[in-house]
């Protein structure tokens, strides 16, 4: 290691310790939501030409993500890895990043990590293979206690959700006998809201994207509604503990309201 990134750890170290001292006694949020994005912008401007490695690197700092949110306190974190829009790119694409997301999965599902799993989104649309992985991983952790509820958002967009959501809603009353007129008369919002993918969750009191992007791309709809938001230019990969920890400390500095 060169002096010159010797010298940075150190100052980024001095910083983190400043920066988790600002946040002793301060409000932190219990979900965090994270737009895990900009790993291809990062892997060309890197030089790699290989889709594997475009995701690796992603999938290394999903991991960091995670324990960061242990050592913060968050119970909850849900990072959208594959929108139902990514799953038009072509298969030279879409199929390294199908394995990584896999190979996360069984990660942090492995025996002796605390986090439990949960996958969100239309798991239909995603290859037989890659959703048995996926509902597999989070099989072996439906019991553990000790770490966040990590949901990973595979396969997901936020207005399928909604519709899937109102389908399963309907499915329910229909298999009840409850006629369309009378559950008109009933409907509200909690009822759509137990029948989301995140249901019997708190919603995410927090959202970060990472790559620069200033807009949502239908991440968590319904449940943002009362979101702050966080955006970072950084590309994923290169998300650090201290972006993460600057958005800690920009939402502990925010007056949340909620329309009071």
């Amino acid at each position: 290691m060169s002096l010159r990134a010797r010298i940075r750890d150190v100052l980024y170290a001095v910083y983190e310790r400043r920066l988790l001292d600002s946040l002793s006694g301060r409000p932190l949020p219990r979900h965090v939501g994270v737009m895990c994005d900009g790993n291809r912008r990062w892997a060309r401007d890197q030089g790699f030409a290989d889709p594997d490695d475009w995701y690796l690197a992603g999938a290394e700092r999903t991991k960091d993500l995670v324990r960061w949110c242990d050592e913060a306190g968050v119970d909850h974190v849900t990072l959208w890895l594959l929108s139902t829009d990514n799953l038009s790119r072509p298969a030279a694409e879409l199929d390294p990043l199908l394995r990584v997301i896999e190979n996360l999965a069984t990660e942090l599902a492995a025996a002796g990590n605390p986090w439990r799993l949960k996958i969100v989104g239309a798991l239909d649309l995603l290859p037989a293979a890659t959703a048995e992985v996926l509902k597999t991983a989070q099989a072996d952790t439906l019991t553990r206690s000790g770490g966040a509820q990590v949901n990973i958002a595979v396969g997901y967009g936020g207005r399928q959700e909604i519709t899937d959501a109102v389908r399963s809603l309907l499915f329910e009353h229909a298999a009840r006998g409850t006629s369309i007129e009378d559950l008109a008369e009933i409907i509200d919002a909690d009822h759509i809201a137990d029948h989301l993918y995140t249901r019997g969750q708190p919603d995410p009191d927090l959202l970060i994207r990472t790559s620069g992007e200033l807009r949502l791309s239908g991440f968590m709809l319904w449940q943002s509604a009362n979101s702050e938001y966080y955006f970072c230019d950084a590309y994923w990969p290169e998300f650090r503990r201290t972006d993460f920890l600057r958005a800690l400390r920009s939402y502990a500095n925010r007056q949340r309201r909620f329309g009071t």
